[in-house]
C-alpha cells in the first residue's frame, strides 16, 4: 500500500496535518496506537479544562452574593464532573474521526514502526510512503526522586479520572499542570501544597503575573514552596510523606495524594526512530528547519516530539507548515507569537516577550501596565477581583510582549499575538476599533497609556 503521506501520530499535530493533506488531494495514511487526539483531547487540554469550568461555576455559585444572586447550599457531584468530563472526550474524539473520515485518511488502529524514511510497519503490514511526518508527541517526565518507585503517586492522568476528592494534595512542580490542578483541587475544598523548585511558579510566563497570582491563591489557602527541592518520597496508599528542603531546611509535607508535575519530554522511542539516523541539537532534541522538516529530505517532525513548544496550539501551525512545504506552498514557521495560558481562576496568559526573556537577550524594552478595572466589562463581571495587563514595548513603540492576569485572558491573547505578528506599534494599534464594552478594550487603554 502506497500514499503520499504517512503520519505517525494522532494528536493535535498529527490529525491537523491528515485533514490538510488529504483534502488537498494527497492520499494519507495516518497511524495511532491509542485513541484520536492524542494526550491534549484525551488526558490534557480538554479534560482538564472540563474539570476546571465544573470548578469555575461552583466557585461562582460559592459566591453569587456578590452579583445579588442567592444560591442555597452550591455542592458539587465529583462523579459526574468526571463523567461529563469523559462524555466531551468522547464528543470530540469522534467529531476528529469524522473529519478525517470526511477528508478521506486511511486511518490505522496499532503500534507504527517506521523502517527507513519510505516504509512504515504496522502489524504485519508494511506502507510505502513519499512523506513521512513524525507526531508521536511526549510524555510525563517522572523525577529519579529516592523512594518514588515505592508511593503510589498521581500524574495528571489519575488526577484527572480520580472520582474519590482528597482531603489534602501535594503537588510537586508549579508549571501550567500544577498550577491547573491546583486550582482544580482548592475550589472543591481540598488542602493542596505546591512545591516548586524555581523561585517562582509558572516559569516562562510574566514573573510578576505569576506572583499575583500566587498571592492570590495563597489567600485561599494554597500552601507554595518555593525555592524548594524534593529530597525523598515515602507512604502508602492512605498517606504520604514528602521531605523537602530549602532556605529554612529540611521538613515534610504530609498529604493524602501527591501529584507529580514536573514536565513533559518528547516520545523519542518506541516507534523506529533510530533507523532514519536524524540529526538533533545540543540538547538532544531533533533538528527541523522552518519548514518543519529533518536532516532527511522528506521527513517532517511536528508538535512535542520537536521539543520546542509543548502546546498543542504550536502543534498544529507546525503541521499546517509541513504540509504546505510537501504541497510546494511558500510557509514557515514562526514561534514569536505563541500565546501561553493558565486556565486557573482567574486565568493568566502572554504571548511574545517578556521582560525576563528580553533582559537575558540584552534587548532594551520599555513596560506599560494598568489595572483590569480600566475595562468596564471586566469591572461589571469580576466583583472584587483585580487583574493586571501588561505590555512590553521596544524603544520605538513596537510590541513585543502581551501579558494577561484576569478572566478572559485565554480568550483576548489572541489579539495581542496577531499585533505582535503584525509588527504593530502601540500607536497603531490604538486605533483600531475595539466593540465596547469588551474586556478585549483593556489592549487599547494600555496602548493609549503607552501615548502619554
Amino acid at each position: 500500500m502506497k500514499y503520499q503521506v504517512a503520519i505517525i501520530g494522532g494528536g493535535p499535530a498529527g490529525y491537523t496535518a491528515a485533514e490538510a493533506a488529504a483534502r488537498a488531494g494527497l492520499s494519507v495514511v495516518l497511524f495511532e496506537k491509542r485513541a484520536l487526539g492524542g494526550v491534549c483531547l484525551n488526558e490534557g487540554c480538554i479534560p482538564t479544562k472540563t474539570l476546571l469550568y465544573s470548578a469555575k461555576v461552583y466557585d461562582t455559585a460559592c459566591h453569587a452574593q456578590k452579583y445579588a444572586v442567592s444560591v442555597q447550599s452550591p455542592a458539587f457531584d465529583l462523579p459526574k464532573i468526571i463523567a461529563r468530563k469523559q462524555k466531551v472526550v468522547r464528543k470530540l474524539v469522534l467529531g476528529i474521526k469524522s473529519r478525517l473520515t470526511a477528508a478521506g485518511v486511511t486511518m490505522v488502529t496499532g503500534e507504527a514502526e517506521v523502517a527507513d524514511k519510505n516504509h512504515v510497519k504496522c502489524g504485519e503490514e508494511l506502507y510505502e510512503c513519499d512523506n513521512l511526518l513524525l507526531c508521536t508527541g511526549s510524555e510525563t517526565f517522572i523525577p529519579p526522586i529516592p523512594g518514588v518507585e515505592g508511593v503510589p503517586y498521581w500524574t495528571h492522568r489519575d488526577a484527572l479520572d480520580s472520582k474519590q476528592l482528597p482531603q489534602s494534595l501535594a503537588i510537586v512542580g508549579g508549571g501550567v499542570i500544577g498550577m491547573e490542578f491546583a486550582s482544580f483541587f482548592n475550589s472543591l475544598g481540598t488542602k493542596v501544597t505546591v512545591i516548586e523548585m524555581l523561585d517562582e511558579i509558572l516559569g516562562g510566563m510574566d514573573r510578576e503575573l505569576s506572583a499575583l497570582l500566587r498571592a492570590d491563591y495563597a489567600k485561599r489557602g494554597i500552601t507554595f514552596l518555593t525555592s524548594t527541592k524534593v529530597t525523598a518520597l515515602e507512604g502508602d496508599a492512605s498517606s504520604v510523606r514528602v521531605s523537602v528542603e530549602n532556605a529554612d531546611g529540611a521538613s515534610v509535607v504530609e498529604a493524602e495524594k501527591v501529584l507529580l508535575s514536573v514536565g513533559r519530554r518528547p516520545v523519542l522511542k518506541g516507534f523506529g526512530l533510530e533507523n532514519l539516523d536524524l540529526e538533533k541539537d545540543e540538547r538532544g532534541r531533533l533538528r527541523v528547519d522552518s519548514h518543519m522538516q529533518t536532516s532527511l529530505p522528506g521527513v517532517y517532525a511536528c508538535g512535542d516530539l520537536t521539543g520546542c513548544s509543548l502546546l498543542a496550539h504550536t502543534a498544529v501551525r507546525e503541521a499546517e507548515v509541513a504540509v504546505h512545504h510537501i504541497l510546494g506552498k511558500a510557509d514557515e514557521m514562526s514561534y514569536a507569537a505563541i500565546p501561553g495560558v493558565v486556565y486557573t481562576n482567574p486565568e493568566i496568559a502572554g504571548v511574545g516577550e517578556t521582560e525576563e526573556s528580553l533582559q537575558r537577550k540584552g534587548i532594551a524594552c520599555r513596560t506599560v501596565k494598568l489595572p483590569m478595572a480600566y475595562s468596564g466589562r471586566f469591572v461589571a463581571e469580576n466583583e472584587g477581583v483585580n487583574g493586571v495587563c501588561k505590555l512590553i514595548l521596544s524603544e520605538n513603540g513596537v510590541i513585543l510582549g502581551a501579558h494577561v492576569l484576569g478572566n478572559p485572558a485565554s480568550e483576548i491573547i489572541v489579539q495581542a499575538g496577531m499585533a505582535i505578528s503584525l509588527g504593530l506599534t502601540a500607536e497603531q494599534w490604538a486605533r483600531m476599533v475595539f466593540p465596547h464594552p469588551t474586556v478585549g478594550e483593556i489592549f487599547k487603554e494600555v496602548c493609549v497609556e503607552a501615548g502619554h
